[in-house]
């Protein structure tokens, strides 16, 4: 019997995005070991190789490249493999050649690991999220993707800026799909228990609507525009990974926007999307009801709807 070690992660997947996170991780000093796969077996070691010459600048901990074999007590799996987003290429645009590619990783993984997380991170991450599960046979609450985690992130980061506070104090999410179709939740947004239209009002904004439809079309087009200025994204999400594994490994139950198999919240089942949920050591812990205005709710609906249409053509071609 093999016992899961929750220390040691796994990340499937070595380029920019997958080393990021191998640096991140290191950085953070949550795990005492890290393995790194990679179809290139010599970039994985290179990667490795590389991150631990800072060692000693840091917490002590071992990383290095492997096989699938070396994951087979790994509490977490983080899945980057799969082909980039090219400038002018959507997310979904990926869908085919990824899904083809998780063919492929998903049950060698499984293979090894019966009882880690897997937390999906390539894109377009919700199809790929529901092609792990139903790949990996997994528990669904073990298998999530990083989703809308980073979204968040740039929402906040943004209604910190243009409303002069600490982004830390802002709480807001996007929802739905990664990608084009995602969602504002405007209606549950706030600065500190304070409602986001009162706050703004405070620091002298009042024209909201404007102003937040630009703040939302700039978080969507955010990866569009560093893909078009520096080929790749990988620093935030690298950050976005890190966090969602302090939640996990610390048991935080953290309220995150992770991708995961709906199952009739808002009338919605069948698709992975990102709703706010408590992660915590068992993956995906429960799903938390936020308030959705009626315009909100339908563009959610819709989102789901995008992201099922992609879903049936994926599954007819297989």
């Amino acid at each position: 019997m093999i016992i899961i070690n929750s220390r040691k992660a796994a990340i499937v997947g070595c380029g920019f995005v997958g080393s990021a996170s191998a640096f991140a991780l290191m950085q953070s000093g949550l795990f005492s070991e890290i393995v790194l796969i990679d179809a290139d077996r010599n970039k994985a070691e290179g990667e490795a190789l590389d991150i631990s010459h800072g060692l000693p600048f840091a917490k002590p901990m071992q990383i290095y490249a492997g096989g699938y074999e070396d994951i087979s007590d790994a509490a977490i799996i983080i899945v980057t493999a799969g082909a980039g987003q090219k400038p002018g290429e959507t997310r979904l645009d990926l869908v085919k050649k990824n899904v083809g590619i998780f063919k492929s990783v998903i049950p060698q993984i499984a293979k090894y690991n019966k009882d880690g997380i897997m937390m999906i991170v390539a894109n377009p991450v919700d199809i790929l999220t529901y092609t792990a599960a139903k790949l990996s046979g997994f528990p669904q609450n073990r298998v999530f993707g990083s989703g809308t985690v980073l979204d968040t992130a740039r929402l906040k980061y943004l209604l910190g800026e243009h409303l002069g506070v600490d982004n830390r104090s802002v709480h807001a999410f996007i929802i739905g799909e990664h990608g084009d179709s995602e969602i504002a939740a405007w209606s549950s947004a706030n600065v500190s228990g304070i409602p986001l239209h009162n706050f703004c009002e405070m620091r002298g904004y009042f024209n909201h609507d404007e102003a937040m439809e630009k703040i939302a079309e700039d978080v969507k087009n955010s990866a569009y525009e560093i893909i078009e200025k520096k080929r790749a994204t990988y620093y935030g999400i690298a950050m976005s990974v890190k966090r969602i594994c302090e939640a996990i490994v610390r048991d935080e139950k953290s309220i995150l926007p992770v991708s995961s198999i709906q199952t009739g919240n808002f009338g919605i089942s069948g698709v992975a999307l990102s709703m706010p949920a408590i992660v915590g050591k068992h993956g995906v812990e429960g799903s938390v009801p936020i308030d959705l205005s009626e315009s909100e709710l339908a563009a959610l609906k819709k989102s789901a709807d995008t992201l099922k249409a992609v879903l049936d053509d994926v599954l007819s071609g297989a």
